[in-house]
């Protein structure tokens, strides 16, 4: 068959179908620029494809990132349960920090009220757990969202400053420092006191020691108040 008589067609990247490809180079795209420079126009571009043909995949931009979450989350192993309430709920605490560690944007898309409803089954299935242990522990089902809540925001602010930290450490940002001396130090004499280790102090990984303490106090507090008073 000559060339001339080759059938018509689009030339170059096929179309994409998939919507796993399409996750693919979102991630890619999320991993390279961040997942606020991520448009439809731009991975469509990416991509090789019309924006109106990715519409016919995902509705708009949260809907995308919803779904690259849910994605990630149905890739955390459940890790092993203790029998322990208490065990339990550092158990679950634990992978749904190192998860999200490993995709801090994901923190980021979560950081409203209501974002439980956003959430996958996988990723649900922690909650639960969460929730679970702070009832077997003696929480009244009120006081176990109390546990909860806390320690997502605990948890999220967390790795959201060491992620913007890290940016900032990539990127040649450097702190400006500071110097107590004087009538300052005089009047902040544990800052001072403290000043040439602030930096070294504040970089250490004390996540796994201070969600235990954290949820020792949560469920001391929970389960010594009277349970109207907590449902209030």
């Amino acid at each position: 068959m000559s060339p001339n008589a080759a059938p018509h067609g689009r030339v170059g990247r096929p179309p994409v179908t998939s919507r796993a490809q399409i996750l693919i180079a979102a991630r890619r795209l999320i991993d390279r620029d961040g997942w606020d420079k991520l448009t439809i126009r731009r991975l469509a571009g990416e991509i090789g494809i019309g924006a109106t043909t990715l519409y016919h995949h995902v509705r708009d931009k949260e809907d995308l990132l919803l779904l690259l979450i849910h994605e990630h989350a149905d890739q955390i192993p459940h890790p092993d349960l203790p029998a322990e309430p208490r065990e339990r709920v550092i158990t679950a605490a634990t992978a749904i920090h190192d998860s999200l560690a490993a995709w801090p944007w994901a923190a980021e898309v979560l950081t409203t009220d209501g974002f439980i409803m956003r959430l996958g089954d996988s990723a649900l299935w922690l909650v639960e757990v969460i929730l679970a242990g702070a009832v077997d522990h003696g929480c009244t089902p009120a006081q176990s969202v109390y546990v909860f809540r806390s320690i997502w925001y605990y948890t999220v602010g967390e790795i959201l400053v060491r992620a913007h930290s890290a940016r900032a450490r990539a990127n040649d940002e450097v702190p400006v420092s500071r110097e107590f001396s004087g009538q300052l130090a005089a009047q902040l004499p544990r800052l001072a006191a403290l000043n040439d280790q602030w930096a070294k102090l504040a970089s250490q990984d004390t996540y796994p020691q201070a969600l235990r303490a954290f949820v020792d106090g949560l469920l001391a507090q929970a389960t010594s108040t009277a349970p109207h008073e907590q449902d209030r």
